[in-house]
């Protein structure tokens, strides 16, 4: 796996009444899970933090070569391979990711599931030759897709995979629990104020870009019109997960077809345009994202209420003008500014 490290000093300025002075931010970031990672802080505060960053951006890449269904060495290729024949024993890092996913398919009603690489295939995401299958193929590819089909022995501390065709994906969980282990390492290392970027889509920080208990904020593009901001959030001590549909898509007789997939239906979700949470942590907040791409409005309502950790932006489509509608879910009124 090459490595490509580069580093950009550069000045930020808050448009805010406060302190106009810019502050001084160092950007370490690396290729990884197919997008960019990126950690920013200042370096006049932190004038060691590069090296732990460094360190951080390892632990990006140590996970994904553990990761990856991509990579036919990884563990989780290993699992999809030996697991639907033999239990196959797991450490306690992947235990406790796999239990953790599973326990979000249980809470969200299945709308999320490291189970559902068929469907995904089966709709030709994969290997990017997009079709329409027919209900028996989606009938079929379902019989392979759910978290019931994935035992975890706690004693044992082992998996079984329930028959040849299940298989397991984190990609809807990768980068957040990427990013949470390796701001750890940061945090470790005497960084308590940055932000750590992972791709578009995951977004972490910690700590406070300027004034104190005022966080990080962070722009959350529009879904409709490119090139805008739909809004700013403030993240302290939080995470951001955002998904969308915006640019793997396809029209079919006058019905766009996203590939956010529902695992519970086998078909994509045609009202969402886009998801952002705001959550404790970054994989809470990826996963949620995608989970919430397919349930619906009031089923994300009832779950931000039972949570008082997690927010929510939808942006929706509807037949009257302009054509969307934006929801929000938890949020506080100086949490969140339009743009």
């Amino acid at each position: 796996m090459q490595r490509r490290d580069f580093f950009r000093s550069f000045r930020k300025d808050e448009p805010e009444e406060q302190d106009p002075t810019p502050v001084p931010l160092l950007a370490v970031g690396r290729d990884a899970m197919a997008g960019e990672f990126e950690i920013s802080f200042d370096k006049t505060l932190y004038p060691w933090g590069a090296e732990f960053a460094l360190d951080a951006l390892d632990e990006i890449q140590r996970l994904e070569r553990k990761l990856s269904v991509f990579l036919p060495d990884s563990q989780i290729s290993y699992i999809n391979k030996v697991a639907p024949f033999s239990p196959v024993p797991l450490d306690d890092e992947l235990f406790e990711l796999i239990r953790l996913c599973l326990d979000l398919s249980r809470r969200t009603g299945g709308a999320i599931d490291i189970t559902s690489t068929p469907l995904w295939q089966l709709w030709g995401f994969a290997d990017k030759k997009v079709r329409i299958p027919t209900e028996t193929e989606i009938a079929n590819a379902l019989d392979c897709v759910g978290f019931n089909k994935v035992e975890l022995n706690e004693s044992a501390r082992t998996i079984r995979l329930a028959k040849p065709g299940v298989t397991l994906n984190f990609g809807c969980a990768g980068k957040g629990f990427a990013l949470d282990s390796a701001a750890r390492i940061l945090e470790k290392g005497g960084l308590h104020h940055f932000q750590f970027h992972g791709g578009l889509s995951s977004i972490l920080a910690r700590g406070d870009f300027r004034t104190p208990d005022k966080g990080w904020t962070v722009g959350v593009a529009h879904p409709a019109f490119p090139g805008r901001r739909l809004a700013e959030i403030r993240l302290l001590d939080e995470s951001l997960g955002t998904s969308g549909s915006q640019k793997q898509f396809f029209m079919h007789n006058n019905r766009r077809f996203g590939h956010i997939l529902d695992p519970r239906t086998g078909y994509p979700s045609e009202q969402t345009l886009m998801v952002t949470v705001v959550a404790k942590s970054a994989i809470l907040a990826d996963v949620l994202s995608t989970a919430f791409f397919v349930m619906t409005p009031d089923e994300v309502e009832a779950f931000c209420a039972e949570s008082s950790d997690v927010s929510a932006l939808l942006v929706v489509a509807t037949e009257k003008h302009p054509g969307f509608e934006i929801l929000t879910f938890g949020f506080s009124g100086e949490k969140i500014e339009w743009c």
